[in-house]
């Protein structure tokens, strides 16, 4: 009797093509308004991407209506956020939070995990300093998100990247520094779980 070969497993949904809240739209739409405020779109202008933004259902129609606009940068000159994993180890995200410009992950004996799949970036770019210790650093990004790891050092334990290069528009670039330590540094997107999770509950951590 011969073995049936595996099901398929789900195609991952791009980060792009997940609906948008009622929270992402009107975050666009204040885009929107500050950049006619500042002349970088007309009102004409302004008055058509207010029309469309209201009518976007996914991440991807939302981006295309601020990709020719600088992204805010207010949350890059806050301090950075420092975790240290210590004895019970120290997490930030699924939920929602605001994304600095610098992040700090020390592994310590806890271990840390840093979950950037609902966070609300800014940026452009975010630097991610992850030293693995004793007990390591996870980083999860979403889909459409990428990463530079070419200023990480291994270590012993080893840097494990698990993302891929596809970027979509407007979205900001982490660029991971640090070290691996004794436990090593993964950085990947979401896995099986996550994304269950995440599809379950679009809009909340």
């Amino acid at each position: 009797m011969t073995a049936q070969p595996p099901e398929p497993s789900p195609r991952p949904v791009p980060s792009g093509e997940l609906r948008a809240s009622h929270d992402d739209r009107e975050a666009v739409v204040e885009q929107l308004r500050d950049a006619a405020a500042e002349g970088r779109i007309d009102l004409d202008e302004l008055d058509s991407r207010l029309e469309q933004a209201l009518k976007s259902k996914t991440y991807a129609e939302l981006a295309v209506l601020t990709a020719d606009l600088p992204r805010l940068d207010s949350s890059g000159n806050r301090p950075p956020l420092v975790l240290k994993g210590g004895m019970y180890g120290a997490s930030r995200g699924p939920g929602r939070w605001e994304v600095p410009g610098h992040v700090i992950a020390h592994g310590g004996l806890g271990g840390v995990k840093l979950d950037f799949t609902r966070a609300e970036c800014r940026l452009t770019e975010v630097a991610v300093e992850a030293y693995g210790e004793t007990s390591g650093v996870t980083i999860v990004i979403p889909d459409g998100w990428a990463a530079d790891t070419s200023g990480m050092d291994p270590g012993v334990g080893g840097l494990r990247d698990k993302t891929t290069p596809d970027r979509l528009p407007g979205t900001p670039l982490i660029r991971l520094t640090g070290s691996g330590g004794m436990a090593g540094v993964v950085i990947r997107h979401p896995n099986r779980w996550e994304r269950r999770k995440l599809d379950g509950n679009p809009t909340r951590g």
